[in-house]
């Protein structure tokens, strides 16, 4: 299996960087889910996505520990 950096970001104007984190986890918590990531992987390859929100929902509801392939 392989690893994978997974971002995603707001711009906000904020005067310290844990001020500006704490915006984004304010609203994370309120918002819908983003949609739109930036994967890296492990040979800094990087990749822009923009999930269709209910492929990414249904995947979510999903029980993935239950795939032999996770064992």
């Amino acid at each position: 299996m392989a690893m994978f950096t997974v971002t995603t970001g707001i711009e906000v104007e904020a005067d310290t960087a844990e001020k500006a984190a704490l915006m984004m986890y304010r609203e994370l918590s309120r918002d819908p889910v983003p949609v739109t990531y930036r994967v890296t992987d492990t040979k800094n390859m990087t990749t822009e996505l923009v999930l269709d929100p209910e492929k990414a929902e249904e995947y979510a509801l999903t029980d993935h520990t239950a795939d032999p392939g996770n064992w």
